[in-house]
């Protein structure tokens, strides 16, 4: 039987770890609030570059890029972006299991991977996936530059037809407790659908340049904006999930302090009222 002081030294550890997990709550919470900041920054600029690329492409009859050449998607590219570290709860789970779905669905394609993140890096490599390149540390600060690197890899190699299609799946930032799972297509990039074309034929614009033109200059724009905006939208969602995660490891010590202490003092009472017991029984027994 445990006694007073493996209970007292339990009691420590569980504090000791207490004061970790919420200074990590903490920690999260000051990264999380930047990150929320720059994702929600990105969207309007990535949404309404999207909306001015796909009206400059609905203005050219057949217009003629290779980001826009479509073919059988037989060998399939995918960004699979991750977290770099682990105590987030299950996001990076969620994450790896959206992509494990997406390559079950096409299995009977070429699949080539480029994981953004420590954790999917690593997931992937135990799955025996071929790497068309990685990335490690990207997401703890998002950088442009980095973005700019992974969307130059993904048109060139579009662009030689070596990959008939590319995808991205990551996690999109909601709100704090809550994250949306993406898988979204980056190419080739597709024509704006019926539904919109209403809407997007109330705004005419007015080019100063040929619309070939501008097309060859907004389709790489667009895809580096969109892989930014990505990766922005899963950092803010790892730290959202890390502070979820810490907040309620800090509340759970909490209890485990709490039942051990009154387990504690349930047996050290019990121990003193035996002694209680044993003096008054050798007094009585005296007499």
């Amino acid at each position: 039987m445990p006694t007073l002081l493996d209970f007292r030294r339990s009691i420590r550890s569980v504090k000791n770890t207490q004061q970790i997990t919420r200074a990590m709550k903490f920690i999260s919470a000051a990264y999380l609030r930047k990150a929320q900041e720059a994702a929600t920054a990105a969207r309007p600029y990535a949404q309404e570059l999207s909306r001015v690329l796909r009206s400059t492409m609905s203005r050219i009859d057949e217009p003629q890029h290779p980001l826009l050449a479509h073919r059988p998607e037989q060998r399939i590219l995918v960004l699979v972006l991750a977290g770099e570290r682990g105590l987030a709860g299950a996001f990076n789970t969620n994450i790896l299991r959206k992509a494990n779905e997406f390559f079950r669905a096409n299995r009977e394609k070429k699949i080539s991977v480029i994981p953004v993140g420590k954790k999917s890096r690593d997931s992937l490599k135990r799955a025996g996936f071929q790497f068309a390149g990685e990335y490690v540390n990207a997401l703890a600060r998002v950088r442009f530059l980095t973005a700019r690197e992974i969307a130059g890899l993904v048109t060139e190699l579009y662009a030689k037809e070596e990959i008939d299609a590319v995808y991205i799946v990551f996690s999109e930032f909601k709100t704090v407790m809550v994250a949306n799972l993406v898988v979204e297509k980056l190419l080739p990039v597709e024509p704006i659908k019926e539904s919109n074309q209403k809407e997007s034929a109330q705004i005419d614009y007015i080019y100063e340049q040929p619309e070939e033109q501008l097309l060859g200059k907004l389709l790489p724009r667009y895809i580096e904006t969109q892989v930014l905006r990505a990766m922005l939208e899963s950092s803010a969602a790892e730290y959202a999930a890390r502070m979820t995660a810490m907040e309620a490891a800090t509340k759970n010590a909490g209890d485990v302090i709490e039942a051990r202490t009154l387990h504690m003092n349930k047996v050290r009472q019990a121990a003193i009222t035996k002694e209680i017991i044993e003096i008054v029984s050798g007094a009585s027994y005296g007499a």
